[in-house]
């Protein structure tokens, strides 16, 4: 999106520009869905930012959590490694942050 140059990759893995990116993730049969926000440097996720979306109470509760819970387990890895399983009580939310992170990475690799 802004600030792109091309970022370090490692033999075998996918290279990915710098900068920062968000997408949409969509998951669940109502459907909900959370935006994503990731800076990138070097493949590397340097900050990650989950906006919330959903209507229901609950639904937004979980959705809150997970979002203050990600970064701890996010920042620090490489794009290609970031697989987010149950987190914060949420078994749905982190398909919609996985499907996002799919689509910040094809927009990083183009």
């Amino acid at each position: 999106m802004n600030g792109r140059r091309p970022g370090a990759g490692h033999a075998g893995n996918p290279t990915y520009a710098d900068g920062v990116y968000a997408a949409r993730g969509w998951y669940g049969g109502l459907p909900s869905s959370i935006t994503v926000r990731v800076t990138l440097v070097g493949g590397i996720v340097t900050s990650v930012d989950v906006t919330p979306h959903a209507a229901d109470p609950t639904s937004l509760g979980l959705q809150r959590r997970f979002a203050s819970a990600v970064p701890a387990v996010v920042v620090g890895r490489r794009i290609d490694e970031v697989k987010v399983d149950r987190l914060a009580g949420s078994s749905g939310t982190p398909k919609g942050f996985n499907a996002a992170i799919q689509k910040i990475r094809n927009q990083a690799s183009n």
